[in-house]
């Protein structure tokens, strides 16, 4: 175990990394709960970072500024954030509160106090809203921070800054791989935001990250950007062929989605969709187009036709794209299913068949770019030798 102290250097390779936050002791004669924490830690065998809020050496700097960055840092780079809180006269825990605030959506706090502790009713509320995991002792307290990092996973330089719930996402492994594949180094990065969706909280379904990239090529730094990622998705064109490419049907799907700039209001895509899971992505393609619009087509006759990026500038996620050329009778199934709606409930998805041709997706201008790219991509390819 390694204990960081206030205003000392944050590690530059790490695997765990562990924020004691709560109420810091500025009368004497009061001992810091810190001290028994850091001693509980060592004996579970943890074997990572910790970082403490306090001075090594008792003596506190008089630069009260250059301590808040300092918190903010360690706070932004922990992989879990423990909060014990045994308020009392001598540990007020104002600070306390408003870190518990700030971070009580992150994923990445533990809550504990003592039963009996006061002014707690409100953060423990918060907590339940977030499933914060929440404790009554300092050691259970502990044991399920340990749970939160589990074995970790090592970083180095500016990827120590990246923290576990986001490292071991996919879609943010396979951008990293691509910017170090390329030359490119990480120098810092600080997470922004993300997006748990669902009574458990327990999946990170959008997060972005500030980050500051060395870009070997120009030999330049770009520090004023920030990536966003969400899972990777598939895509499936069915389609039915035409005398031309512009005559060729295309099952489309109608849905609600708030973003839209459309003059309906709606999206208009092709049927698709990510999954929680680390799933095949043509079994995803299959299961999509069945959630979607009640077709269930087997994932054996998917064609595959790789997978690309749908708004490089924007976010790090990609599309696998799929086609599948349907028969007369499922194209006539899929027309009877015009103004039905599918989706999933639970998920507040609803979804309605549409059929056009390319003719009529290209001047309704209810499409975007990047579903006509992936429309044409793959008549091109089907009708490239006729």
């Amino acid at each position: 175990m390694e204990v960081v102290y206030a205003n000392e250097e944050f590690p530059k390779e790490a695997e765990k990394m562990i924020f004691l936050v709560g109420p810091t002791p500025r009368k004497e004669g009061v001992i810091s709960w810190r001290i028994e924490a850091l001693r509980i830690l060592e004996e579970m065998g943890y074997d990572g970072h910790v970082f403490v809020p306090e001075p090594r050496d008792g003596k506190w700097q008089r630069d009260y500024y250059g301590q808040i960055r300092w918190e903010k840092k360690g706070l932004s780079m922990a992989d879990c954030i423990l909060c014990w809180i045994p308020r009392s006269e001598e540990n007020r825990a104002y600070t306390t509160n408003i870190e518990v605030g700030m971070y009580a959506s992150s994923g990445k706090i533990v809550l504990g106090a003592p039963k009996d502790a006061p002014k707690m009713k409100y953060l423990r509320a918060l907590g339940e809203d977030y499933n914060v995991p929440q404790a009554e002792t300092l050691e259970d307290t502990i044991k399920k921070a340990m749970e939160m990092v589990g074995a970790g996973a090592f970083r180095k330089g500016g990827e120590c800054d990246v923290p576990l719930h986001i490292w071991k996402i996919k879609t943010f492994q396979n951008w990293y791989k691509s910017q170090r594949n390329a030359g490119n180094e990480l120098v810092s990065a600080r997470e922004i935001y993300n997006v748990r969706p669902g009574s458990k909280k327990n999946f990170v379904f959008i997060w972005i990250l500030h980050v500051v990239m060395y870009i070997t090529k120009e030999d330049r730094y770009k520090k004023n950007e920030f990536i966003l990622g969400r899972p990777d998705i598939s895509s499936v064109l069915m389609y039915r062929k035409g005398e031309s490419i512009l005559d060729a049907k295309i099952i489309m799907v109608r849905e609600f989605r708030s973003p839209a700039v459309t003059s309906d209001g709606f999206i208009h895509e092709l049927p698709g969709g990510s999954s929680k899971n680390e799933t095949d992505p043509t079994i995803v393609a299959s299961d999509e187009v069945f959630e979607e619009t009640g077709l269930r087509i087997d994932h054996s006759r998917i064609r595959k036709h790789g997978a690309r990026q749908l708004a490089g500038t924007l976010s790090v996620h990609r599309s696998d794209l799929f086609s599948v050329e349907i028969t007369e009778e499922e194209f006539q199934e899929l027309k009877s299913q015009q103004g039905i709606a599918h989706g999933v409930i639970a998920d507040s998805e609803r979804t309605y068949v549409e059929i056009s041709t390319m003719r009529e997706i290209l001047s309704e201008n209810l499409v975007d770019w990047s579903m006509i790219g992936m429309i044409s991509a793959v008549l091109m390819e089907i009708y490239k030798n006729e």
